[in-house]
């Protein structure tokens, strides 16, 4: 079986690549909070439009389709399903729900994982909601001929509960300690979810669930804002890959997380960076730049150097971030690793 270990989060030898999206998402997510206090019916709206998009986008990358309307009105709870397809879309709708109104007190865990699967499935006439599966599964690829091959075998039913157990355990350890950046976290619980592929049906999408579901409960809510769901679906071929390079040699617990990683926390980077941008001719209300630097050096994981700042902070200038730096290190906010042109600030 697969050894579920995530320590290897917080040995500073991840790419510096994902070390500056982090401090990135965190500098959005701090932009985020304070515009939320300000403009909490343009989020209420922003959240209703949200869900449609997520509903949609999540049933279709697994080939559950109807037209915009219905979407609409399954969402809205305007109408009762008309056919399978339906029926599978107002199940994710409920689960949604679920999470966007209860995430705080909902806990990671074999209960949650299987009592959202239930409702998932509860719409249609699927006998096997909230079971792991009984029989084994496999992920087919076809290639350009139309030939079907194994693209992965998944954990066999009979470890199925062992290997969800390890999971969860592995996920609490990790997020307990301090030196474990949940951003970098969560990403690696979700790939493993799915190279388990715990049910014979809905894993994609219990996937996506359960990565909002972890993303909220750790301060991360874009995706209730801008659909983290539809970002996917734009660019599915990329995520299938990663998805593909990273599950390589995983039963051997040999695999590479980080092209998931990488795909996962750009993909939620895209939605802070469109919630961000519609909030950008809100001038009078927007975020300081000084606590947008506060908030990048603070956040990240790493010693972090002026120009690593201006790549994540492109439209604040140089001068405005050497100002802020040095009044955060003459504060003792801050300290100073190297000199001249190699010089790095990392939190005391």
């Amino acid at each position: 079986m697969h050894k579920f270990d995530y320590s290897f989060l917080k040995n500073g030898m991840l790419p510096s690549q994902l070390v500056n999206v982090t401090a990135a998402i965190s500098s959005l997510e701090t932009a985020s909070q304070f515009r939320k206090n300000s403009f909490q019916k343009v989020f209420t709206e922003l959240e209703s439009i949200a869900k449609i998009q997520s509903v949609k986008n999540s049933n279709e990358i697994e080939g559950i389709v109807t037209s915009d309307e219905r979407i609409f009105q399954i969402v809205q709870q305007n109408s009762a399903p008309k056919n399978h397809n339906e029926q599978e879309i107002s199940g994710y709708r409920d689960v949604l729900n679920l999470i966007h109104s209860g995430f705080e007190t909902i806990q990671f865990n074999e209960n949650t994982v299987l009592s959202l699967h239930r409702t998932l499935l509860a719409a249609t006439d699927y006998n096997y909601g909230g079971k792991y599966k009984t029989d084994d599964n496999v992920i087919l690829e076809t290639d350009a001929l139309g030939n079907r091959k194994v693209r992965f075998a998944p954990t066999p039913a009979k470890e199925t509960k062992a290997a969800m157990e390890q999971l969860f355990l592995a996920y609490m350890e990790a997020n307990s300690d301090p030196d474990i950046n949940a951003l970098l976290l969560i990403p690696c619980v979700i790939l493993d979810f799915l190279c388990i592929h715990p049910f014979r049906d809905g894993n994609g999408r219990m996937s996506r669930l359960l990565s909002l579901l972890l993303l909220y409960k750790n301060d991360f809510d874009a995706g209730k804002y801008i659909s983290f769901e539809e970002q996917i679906n734009k660019h599915k071929l990329l995520y299938y890959q990663s998805l593909k390079e990273s599950s390589a040699n995983w039963h051997e617990s040999r695999n590479d997380y980080v092209p998931f990683m990488q795909n996962f926390l750009g993909v939620l980077y895209q939605c802070y960076q469109e919630l961000d941008r519609r909030f950008a001719v809100v001038n009078s209300n927007k975020v300081t730049k000084s606590a947008r630097i506060e908030a990048t050096v603070l956040n990240s994981l790493l010693p972090i150097s002026k120009a690593e700042i201006c790549r994540i902070l492109p439209d604040v200038s140089p001068t405005t971030i050497e100002a802020v730096l040095g009044k955060m290190v003459k504060s003792g906010i801050i300290t100073t690793l190297g000199s001249g042109r190699g010089i790095k600030y990392v939190k005391k």
